[in-house]
């Protein structure tokens, strides 16, 4: 017998909320980054977008049959920025604000998201090349613009280098290979 609307209407809202309980935090971190809001602060935009990804999970929630809607969300996350990226692009003090909408969408999916070039250039519709253009750009330019450390204060090194290395994304990388992290040049 087919079940009841109501209470199937009941028990979709029910999965739809345990999802964004347990998404919803990372999600809005995505968010923030791509729209370069500060963590600090309330970010307006951020869950803006997010809202309209979570809606449109939602309204696509029967359909996903065994998809992962984390993914969905994900997606229809980036979507919406790519068509609003114009919105985003004056500084706003996050940590990705002076990347370009595009980068920040690599940057994210990247390396907050943890997507493969691959998946990454699939899901924004560009040759893995191109998502590989912008992620070492995108890394030249934040690092290129780090914030002086205070005087007296040394900065902590990345574990399992000494100290005044850091990592950095092995540029000579062979092609279809994911650049390698390697140990910095010696400052002369």
């Amino acid at each position: 017998m087919r079940e009841r609307r109501p209470e199937r209407q009941r028990r979709r809202a029910q999965e739809f909320e345990s999802f964004v309980a347990g998404a919803a935090g990372r999600l809005l971190g995505a968010a923030a980054l791509l729209t370069g809001e500060p963590p600090s602060r309330p970010a307006p935009a951020a869950e803006e977008l997010l809202t309209h990804a979570l809606a449109r999970t939602y309204a696509a929630w029967d359909r996903l049959h065994g998809q992962d809607p984390y993914a969905h969300t994900r997606r229809e996350l980036t979507v919406r920025f790519a068509r609003t990226a114009r919105r985003h692009r004056r500084p706003r003090g996050g940590p990705l604000d002076r990347l370009s909408p595009q980068e920040r969408l690599v940057v994210v999916l990247r390396l907050h998201e943890d997507l493969a070039e691959e998946q990454t250039a699939a899901q924004l519709g560009l040759p893995t090349e191109r998502v590989r253009t912008l992620s070492l750009r995108a890394l030249a330019e934040l690092r290129s613009r780090r914030p002086a450390l205070e005087p007296g204060r040394d900065a902590a090194p990345a574990p399992g280098l000494p100290q005044g290395q850091e990592p950095r994304l092995d540029q000579e990388a062979r092609p279809g290979q994911e650049p390698r992290p390697g140990p910095a040049p010696a400052a002369p």
